[in-house]
């Protein structure tokens, strides 16, 4: 009976062993007191977003995405994610910015480098907590595998992926407003429904993260295949994506009397014809913010070509003129009818 009794007594316990060693390990989780609290957490790796961070692989429930037309960053690669709270789910409302409850977090990182020789430069995170959106930026250490809370922002030395030398800004709290600020409130930009692949929209939806699909929502053109897309389309898409966040009523730049939003068709509103209200030396002497036919002759592209301070735009953001952007913009007003 003794030798029985060790034996059921080492069986069970082979058996427990065996059960330990099947059970699944426990994913990790995003930290989302970090998100909705009232402190500012120190370093990205608080949050919890990431399963590898330096090599940007996200825990479940974080969705990468990416935009059909993207904002113009010196030639920077962006790798986005978005993250919901459990319990809560995102709304579609037409072709515009979802609907994202409280404890959503937008996770922004701008990388420069391809393959082995990438390097991640910052982190930017829009938090949604009860209050409003908290914009913070996290700049990447040296060896890469976490990055530090950014309060006043910081200068670095870089090398565009063309090869010129710049002085890259990570922005500080307060400068994030200046793009993110509508009507004096923090707001977020990216994710308009129109600006969100059809196939990524299906997916949030099947897979219950999204209430449903935007209706009557135009879809802005993919940037890679600007060239196949109508000019007008992937001009205005440009103009939307890089410079509509300040160039609306309520926003930082309200008072230049542009409106450069997709869905605004007022001529004049997109500066059709229209004498500057605010420009300043910035005008470079031109007398229209667009002069059909004459892309010479126009404030817009003359700002969009230059690199100087104070005349430069968009005046935040970048340190290069984008040549593409600036291209398309130059063509669609040569095609404007004068």
């Amino acid at each position: 009976m003794k030798s029985f009794g060790w034996l059921a007594c080492a069986v069970a316990a082979l058996s427990g062993a065996m059960i330990a060693r099947a059970a699944p390990p426990q994913q990790a989780a995003v930290n989302d007191a970090a998100i909705m609290g009232d402190g500012m957490p120190r370093l990205l790796s608080d949050y919890g977003f990431f399963d590898d961070a330096g090599a940007q692989l996200p825990v479940a429930g974080v969705h990468p995405y990416r935009l059909n037309t993207p904002l113009y960053s010196d030639g920077a690669e962006k790798l986005r994610f978005v993250y919901r709270a459990a319990g809560t789910q995102f709304g579609a409302q037409g072709g515009g910015l979802l609907d994202l409850p409280v404890g959503t977090a937008l996770i922004k990182t701008f990388a420069l480098g391809e393959g082995s020789e990438r390097r991640l430069i910052e982190t930017r995170v829009l938090l949604h907590r009860a209050d409003g959106w908290l914009a913070l930026p996290y700049l990447w250490n040296d060896e890469q595998t976490d990055a530090q809370l950014a309060v006043v922002g910081a200068r670095i030395d870089l090398t565009t992926p063309a090869g010129q030398a710049i002085s890259y800004r990570v922005p500080n709290k307060n400068q994030c407003k200046e793009c993110h600020g509508l009507s004096g409130e923090v707001v977020p930009i990216g994710p308009k429904a129109r600006n969100l692949s059809h196939a990524w929209l299906s997916r949030m939806v099947a897979d219950g993260h999204l209430d449903t699909m935007p209706q009557d929502a135009d879809q802005l053109p993919l940037w890679e295949a600007r060239e196949s897309a109508p000019l007008t389309a992937a001009a205005r898409a440009y103009l939307d994506v890089n410079c509509a966040h300040c160039h609306q009523p309520g926003a930082t730049a309200s008072n230049s009397g542009l409106d450069l939003r997709w869905e605004q068709q007022a001529p004049e509103a997109l500066g059709i014809g229209k004498r500057p209200v605010a420009a300043g030396r910035g005008a470079g002497g031109h007398l229209f913010d667009i002069v059909p036919g004459s892309p010479d002759a126009s404030i817009l592209t003359y700002r969009m070509a230059s690199p100087e301070p104070g005349v430069a735009m968009p005046e935040l953001g970048k340190a290069t003129v984008d040549e593409e952007g600036l291209t398309i913009v130059r063509r669609w007003i040569e095609e404007m009818a004068p």
